[in-house]
């Protein structure tokens, strides 16, 4: 059976690279790990994730002051190849070819996926800066060894949300969910049935998001999202209701599955310790719709106690909450700005 990507990059890393930097450099604290992009930083790469930018790829940490030297010794040292695999390849944003241990700092690796430096205090503004998706390429990878404690650390800090701005970006789910629910039935009772659809797959990617969050889960990009979903613990419940939805004939199924989704995931939320109400749906005014309970959202910002968290607007909350767009989601200071 072949090696998984962190399997792979923790063999090269104990058998090639921290001999040749320990030979050069005896006892400097560094770390090693598999972090940043690729699908094997989450442990999800597989067969098919072989034809680009997969391999013998590696973060190694070490001081500012030696970050060139070590670089350029292992650029002169590095054998050809490693278990099969070439050591040197160009990958999809750099052609040149060259070796893929990535040498930095720790704290330049995660200001370098995250845009915000997570060796300080996060303000506000930075948490809701984040995704996912960017927090996971910082935590979701393998360490390989961390001598100094740094990335440790910053891992530590990155763990979840602040309080009050995870109980802020749950109401801002909810929030969302009720701006489209009515609409399910609304666009395919006036004949739009695709409409209708794509409304419900819309609530579906939000609901599955909610899960992640009720979970206190880093929630992947859009690929790896319902993969990641179908193995919470406990919001993986409401799977198949999203599955029902999505798959219904009828405009009544299709909301009927959908709601099914959403009361399991109040319930869960109830059970990690957040506000409830008695149900999180009710009729849309006198039309024969349901929508989301505005005190679903009340009740969580009563909850809040930072002011700047309390003074943000309803229903925008973290960049992944308000743009689905992939070029603002991948530039850090697109997501800042």
């Amino acid at each position: 059976m072949s090696p998984t990507g962190a399997q792979l990059s923790r063999s090269y890393f104990e058998q090639v690279v921290r001999p040749l930097v320990e030979a050069r450099w005896p006892g400097l604290p560094s770390a090693a790990a598999r972090l940043g992009s690729g699908s094997d930083v989450l442990g999800l790469d597989d067969a098919l994730s072989r034809d680009h930018d997969w391999g013998l790829r590696l973060n190694l940490l070490v001081p500012r002051e030696v970050v060139v030297d070590v670089d350029a010794h292992l650029a002169a040292h590095l054998p050809e190849s490693f278990a099969g695999h070439p050591t040197a390849f160009a990958t999809t944003w750099d052609p040149a070819v060259r070796h893929r241990v990535q040498v930095e700092t720790a704290r330049d690796l995660a200001v370098s996926r995250l845009g915000v430096d997570p060796t300080g205090e996060l303000t506000v503004d930075d948490w809701l800066a984040l995704t996912g998706q960017a927090v996971l390429e910082v935590t979701g990878g393998e360490v390989f060894a961390d001598g100094a404690g740094e990335l440790g650390g910053i891992r530590r800090r990155l763990a979840w949300y602040p309080d009050d701005v995870w109980r802020h970006v749950v109401a801002v789910d909810w929030a969302r969910l009720g701006q489209e629910l009515p609409f399910v039935g609304r666009t395919a009772e006036r004949g739009d049935e695709l409409g209708s659809r794509v409304v419900a797959a819309r609530l579906a990617g939000i609901a599955m998001h909610l899960g992640h969050l009720l979970e206190r889960r880093w929630p992947p990009y859009a690929k790896w999202l319902g993969t990641s979903f179908a193995r919470l613990p406990r919001a993986a419940a409401a799977t198949e209701g999203l599955h029902a939805s999505l798959a219904a004939d009828g405009w009544r199924e299709r909301e009927g599955a959908l709601v099914q989704a959403l009361r399991l995931l109040h319930d869960l939320q109830g059970e990690v310790g957040l506000p409830t109400v008695d149900d999180p749906v009710e009729p849309f005014w006198d039309r024969p719709y349901r929508g989301v309970r505005e005190a679903v959202v009340v009740a969580l910002e009563e909850g809040i106690e930072d002011p700047e968290v309390r003074a943000l607007p309803r229903g925008v909350g973290s960049v992944e909450q308000w743009s689905d767009n992939v070029d603002v989601l991948v530039d850090a200071s697109r997501r800042l700005r």
